[in-house]
Protein backbone atom coordinates (compact mmCIF):
# COMPACT_ATOMS: atom_id res chain seq x y z
CA UNK A 1 0.00 0.00 0.00
CA UNK A 2 2.73 2.50 0.02
CA UNK A 3 4.22 1.95 -3.01
CA UNK A 4 1.07 2.92 -4.25
CA UNK A 5 0.79 6.20 -1.96
CA UNK A 6 4.41 6.73 -3.30
CA UNK A 7 3.42 6.72 -6.84
CA UNK A 8 0.35 8.86 -5.75
CA UNK A 9 2.42 12.00 -4.29
CA UNK A 10 5.04 11.56 -7.12
CA UNK A 11 2.37 11.97 -9.47
CA UNK A 12 0.35 14.24 -7.38
CA UNK A 13 3.83 16.41 -6.34
CA UNK A 14 4.53 16.99 -10.47
CA UNK A 15 1.49 17.18 -12.38
CA UNK A 16 -0.82 18.60 -9.81
CA UNK A 17 -3.46 16.45 -10.38
CA UNK A 18 -6.25 15.46 -7.85
CA UNK A 19 -6.48 12.33 -5.64
CA UNK A 20 -9.67 11.42 -7.43
CA UNK A 21 -7.77 11.65 -11.24
CA UNK A 22 -4.88 10.13 -9.67
CA UNK A 23 -6.96 6.99 -8.25
CA UNK A 24 -8.94 6.72 -11.43
CA UNK A 25 -5.58 5.48 -13.44
CA UNK A 26 -5.26 1.98 -14.44
CA UNK A 27 -1.72 1.06 -12.17
CA UNK A 28 -0.28 0.27 -15.63
CA UNK A 29 -1.01 4.29 -16.67
CA UNK A 30 0.47 4.87 -13.49
CA UNK A 31 3.67 3.46 -13.68
CA UNK A 32 3.69 5.10 -17.22
CA UNK A 33 3.38 8.71 -15.61
CA UNK A 34 5.55 8.03 -13.68
CA UNK A 35 8.41 6.72 -15.49
CA UNK A 36 7.55 10.06 -18.28
CA UNK A 37 7.95 12.15 -15.54
CA UNK A 38 11.23 10.57 -13.88
CA UNK A 39 12.50 10.66 -17.60
CA UNK A 40 11.89 14.47 -17.66
CA UNK A 41 13.33 14.95 -14.37
CA UNK A 42 16.37 13.55 -15.21
CA UNK A 43 16.99 15.51 -18.71
CA UNK A 44 16.18 18.43 -16.72
CA UNK A 45 19.09 17.86 -14.03
CA UNK A 46 20.81 16.91 -16.94
CA UNK A 47 20.23 20.35 -18.19
CA UNK A 48 20.78 22.04 -14.72
CA UNK A 49 24.08 20.30 -14.35
CA UNK A 50 25.60 20.53 -17.80
CA UNK A 51 24.28 23.68 -19.13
Amino acid sequence: MDEIWQEISYLAYHLHWSLDQLLELEHGDRIRFLRQVAALNERSWEGVMHG
